[in-house]
């Protein structure tokens, strides 16, 4: 079969990729292993897809760790504002909401992909139903793909096969196999936006306590310099945490080893520690004969008592009114300063993302065009790009999709 570009992959940046290259009026067949295409971007955002980020170029650069210089080219002929104008044209109405994170209206990501899938169709795009095994390479450029079901000929290949993420949803990391064969590198590849594993038990002892509105730091063990620091939602698991806050921080916490980071979390943010003692206070002066193990209901969920207990070195049976000042401070400090050593990330197919991928170097930041192979293209999560939450890593999808495809 031959056609004109072909696309490996109908995640994000693929069917971005199909859409726009179909407008500018070429033959574009998009192959996908999974039945349907999108089945990643429908669970982002807990099911309501973060499209993007409401805020300057400069802004989306700042929140990609690694790499963003290589991405400026993409960023600006392809910008937040760029992708809302691009989903509105399609007929979805978007919000902006907290941390300036775009949403559709209807909290809905199945509506954000199809339709991309409907636009991808109207456009003439073709999606085919196999899987993608290897490149067929000739005289230094790609002439098309050998596939389960059949060989496909075209005068560009664009990979967007994503990454480790996920691998239900269809990541495999079967877009590495095929760079490598083109000659490419491929930096390590981990989990990013993933959940933390946490030394000691006493986080299985609080599993399933979500906390809505609750303060993260992270440090470094060895300096105590703090790498980051955000109010919001986590979750406590059998073996740490999870939740849209840690998530954020697995982000920053890069070369991981074992006791290298400190989770603090304050348990009370809307108090400082002169105002927490006094709640405390008047809540042992309305209780004072009751045992301390039995006090701190009004003030706690119920399941992250006993580690507050054991922090604050307080004999359980000893009466409230028996507690002495430095007490107190020793429980003031349990609650707002919370600290558990990480012990490393969770595997990367439970991350949102993938760290690491295709060697950008080897890349043209223009047109994401391999230096190596004339014709071939690499866009999405299976270059080396990687964002902190907020909707940025879709933006880089949607901008490196652009990129290849305003190439042809």
């Amino acid at each position: 079969m031959n056609t004109e570009i072909l696309i490996i992959g109908g995640g994000a940046a693929g069917m971005m990729c199909a859409v726009q290259a179909a407008w500018l009026g070429h033959e574009v067949i998009v192959l996908e292993h999974e039945k349907q295409p999108c089945r990643k971007l429908n669970i982002t955002g807990k099911g309501r897809c973060n499209v993007t980020n409401n805020c300057d170029v400069q802004t989306v650069m700042a929140n990609i760790p690694r790499n963003a210089r290589f991405l400026f080219s993409a960023l600006s002929r392809f910008t937040p504002a760029d992708t809302m104008a691009f989903f509105e044209s399609l007929g979805i109405e978007l919000k902006t909401e907290r941390g300036n994170r775009v949403f559709p209206v209807s909290d809905r990501a199945q509506d954000i992909s199809g339709a991309l899938i409907n636009a991808a169709k109207d456009a003439g795009v073709r999606i085919i139903h196999d899987e993608a095994r290897s490149l067929i390479i000739e005289n230094g450029a790609v002439r098309g793909v050998k596939a389960k079901n059949a060989e496909y000929f075209a005068e560009r290949v664009v990979v967007a096969a994503g990454g480790l993420s996920y691998p239900k949803t269809g990541s495999t990391g079967a877009g590495y196999a095929l760079a490598r064969q083109a000659g490419h590198t491929i930096t390590e590849c981990t989990g990013s936006l993933v959940p933390v594993e946490l030394c000691g038990n006493e986080c299985a002892q609080a599993m399933g306590l979500s906390l809505k509105n609750c303060g993260l730091s992270v440090s470094s063990e060895q300096t105590g310099r703090e790498i980051f620091s955000e109010q919001g939602e986590m979750l406590f698991t059998h073996f740490g945490m999870s939740g849209p806050l840690v998530l954020s921080a697995s982000a920053h916490l890069t070369d991981i080893a074992g006791g290298k980071y400190v989770f603090s979390i304050d348990l009370k943010p809307a108090l400082d520690e002169k105002k927490l003692d006094e709640r405390i206070l008047r809540d042992f002066a309305d209780i004072p004969n009751r045992d301390f193990d039995n006090s701190l209901g009004r003030l706690l969920p119920a399941s992250i008592i006993p580690v507050i207990i054991k922090r604050s070195q307080i004999p359980p049976a000893k009466k409230v009114n028996q507690i002495t000042r430095e007490e107190r401070r020793r429980l003031v400090q349990a609650i707002k300063a919370l600290t558990f050593t990480v012990k490393g990330l969770r595997p990367v197919e439970e991350a949102i993302i993938t760290r690491g991928g295709v060697e950008v170097t080897e890349l043209s930041p223009k047109t994401m065009e391999s230096k190596l192979v004339k014709g071939l293209h690499f866009i999405g999560e299976v270059i080396d790009a990687d964002a902190y939450t907020g909707g940025f890593n879709l933006q880089i999808a949607w901008s490196t999709a652009y990129a290849a495809a305003t190439a042809f």
